[in-house]
């Protein structure tokens, strides 16, 4: 199997000739590092010196240790290089200003995604992106793995009136794309605009898993620990919309799921009985530390993804959802705003980009007849559109 080469690698090592003459920012945080775990922002110090003036952080903050959901993070002075790390998740804005960007000619971003929409690294991206097209700056992305697989996707799109912090551009949720395809896509389909470069990997292959790439895997934030994390995240992120915890608070995020009013065994069984493709479950009870029902005990199932390249995560956790609400009626509920700074809408109704998939399961309609709703647009019109914005 072949070494991937980084994005920052290929900087580092064949540097554009106008590099030590241009003002460079740069978005990043803790996973943005080379396959020896050396930071971007010290290979970056190495090449442009002084020329590096300004760090930008993304939700969780640059060292990534604040947790999810309008947890804020402030501007503050990077200890080593004396320089600004302007913060991209406050209560005020999530947008670059032109203050922030006025010492710059070029931001540079290295972002760690993790294949699903409702991720909010890809959304900060687009919204740099904007800001730089208008105050005249150039952006390079320097490009890294999908670590879910760049091949499959999976959801229904993003409706226009739903879109949100967690859904910046119609895209399903496992959207099967790189962090640099993402952004060619929303330069061309949300006319952005900006003069953009991609700088592509090298030996990376479409169905690779991170564990194919053989790079080191830093948690891109607090609650994705592991790759295995990320393979369940298009699914599981849906839970963060109803009372059922995801796992928050527990050693396996996302993986763990349920609430103090579940029978572990009686849904395991309406699960077997689905027959679901690549995945078991096992019985568990946990305590959340914090987080949706902290301090109290939880019955719950874990996922164990058995056959990656057959999992349907999207598909998978409605139909663990559709099994609460048919067994607990009462006890069910889905989350009551705000999430990400929406005061207005249900946190489910953002987080799937269409109401039909809530009053679908409400309603207690077949999941097949659900998903055959979405199929269409997915596999005819987003994957022609996508396939334009490809690199591998």
């Amino acid at each position: 199997m072949k070494k991937v080469v980084l994005g920052i690698e290929k900087f580092r090592d064949r540097p554009p000739s106008w590099l030590r003459k241009a003002g460079i920012g740069l978005l990043a945080n803790q996973a943005s590092v080379d396959p020896s775990l050396k930071h971007t922002k010290n290979v970056l110090a190495e090449l442009v010196g002084k020329n590096l003036r300004a760090l930008f952080a993304p939700q969780h903050g640059i060292r990534g240790q604040l947790q999810a959901n309008m947890v804020a993070s402030g501007d503050e002075i990077d200890p080593q290089l004396g320089i600004p790390i302007f913060s991209l998740y406050t209560h005020k804005s999530r947008i670059p200003t032109e203050e922030m960007l006025k010492d710059i000619d070029i931001l540079l971003i290295d972002l760690q995604d993790i294949g699903t929409r409702a991720y909010t690294f890809a959304t900060t991206m687009g919204l740099c992106m904007e800001a730089a097209a208008k105050c005249g700056k150039k952006v390079i992305v320097l490009d890294r793995p999908n670590p879910i697989g760049a091949e499959r996707t999976e959801g229904n799109l993003l409706r226009e009136n739903l879109r949100s912090f967690v859904g910046y551009c119609c895209l399903p949720m496992r959207h099967g794309m790189t962090i640099g395809e993402l952004a060619l896509f929303f330069n061309g389909e949300n006319k952005i605009g900006v003069e953009l470069e991609v700088v592509p990997m090298e030996g990376y292959r479409r169905e690779y898993l991170f564990s194919h790439t053989r790079l080191p895997w830093v948690n891109p934030s607090p609650n994705i620990p592991t790759p295995d994390t990320a393979l369940v995240y298009p699914g599981q992120v849906l839970l963060e919309g109803t009372n059922l915890s995801e796992g928050r608070g527990t050693t396996k995020p996302f993986e763990f799921f349920g609430a103090p009013y579940i029978d572990s065994l009686s849904l395991k069984r309406g699960l077997e009985q689905r027959n679901l493709p690549g995945v078991t479950f096992r019985e568990i009870s946990f305590i959340p530390q914090f987080d949706k029902w902290k301090g109290q005990t939880c019955q719950g199932l874990q996922l164990h993804v058995t056959d990656p390249f057959t999992f349907k995560p999207y598909y998978t956790s409605l139909a663990i959802i559709q099994e609460v609400i048919k067994r607990w009626p009462e006890e069910f509920a889905w989350r009551s705003p705000p999430y990400e700074y929406v005061f207005d809408k249900l946190p489910f109704d953002l987080i799937t980009g269409d109401e039909d998939i809530r009053k679908g399961l409400e309603e207690g309609r077949d999941l097949d007849a659900i998903e055959a709703t979405w199929r269409k647009e997915l596999e005819e019109d987003f994957m022609a559109t996508r396939q334009r914005y490809l690199l591998y």
